[in-house]
């Protein structure tokens, strides 16, 4: 599958990587933006395939009902009951903890929509599992695909969120107005 995941994304539609998943560290929280367009995903996971690691997710629960649902499962995905009030940030920190190996890509937007202000949830997943975070560019106007190195937190949260946001200054979406 990594060939022709590779060919597909790569040769087929002309993307271009750089870095790549590291496949020593064996936990962490893969943050990819801006997500701005329902061609993430497809591209996503190609880009994930041609790694040749698995890297998990996590979705609105609706897209694992039906025809599909064993689908998303096959790709790695978790449902997600987002109509109730529950403890996510909690339950996946545990995960983490049960797990020998487990990589989980969020979007820190945690919507397609235009957001002023990130999500904090990946933040504290990490934290509370002590994983890094890897970041993740979805950069349709060249068609790039860039992947940060491991980055571990620190003690200051604006410090962390600004070297996050350098990371992505500058990437435009699917849908630039929305990144």
């Amino acid at each position: 599958m990594k060939k022709i995941a590779s060919f597909i994304l790569f040769t087929i539609f002309g993307w271009k990587l750089e870095g790549d998943f590291s496949k020593d560290v064996k936990k962490y929280v893969v943050i990819a933006a801006p997500h701005t367009s329902w061609l993430d995903f497809p591209i996503s996971i190609l880009a994930r395939m041609s790694s040749g690691i698995m890297i998990n997710f996590v979705g609105k629960s609706s897209l694992f009902n039906g025809p599909f649902g064993f689908f998303f499962k096959a790709l790695g995905g978790t449902p997600v009951d987002r109509s109730k009030s529950n403890n996510l940030v909690e339950a996946i920190i545990k995960i983490f903890h049960q797990k020998e190996v487990f990589r989980l890509a969020l979007s820190p937007e945690g919507t397609r929509k235009k957001v002023n202000t990130w999500k904090t949830g990946f933040y504290y997943i990490a934290k509370g599992a002590n994983v890094p975070i890897v970041m993740a560019t979805l950069d349709f106007e060249n068609k790039k695909l860039k992947i940060s190195e491991p980055y571990y937190t620190t003690d200051n949260k604006e410090k962390d969120f600004a070297f996050f946001k350098a990371f992505y200054f500058n990437v435009k979406g699917k849908y630039p107005e929305l990144s």
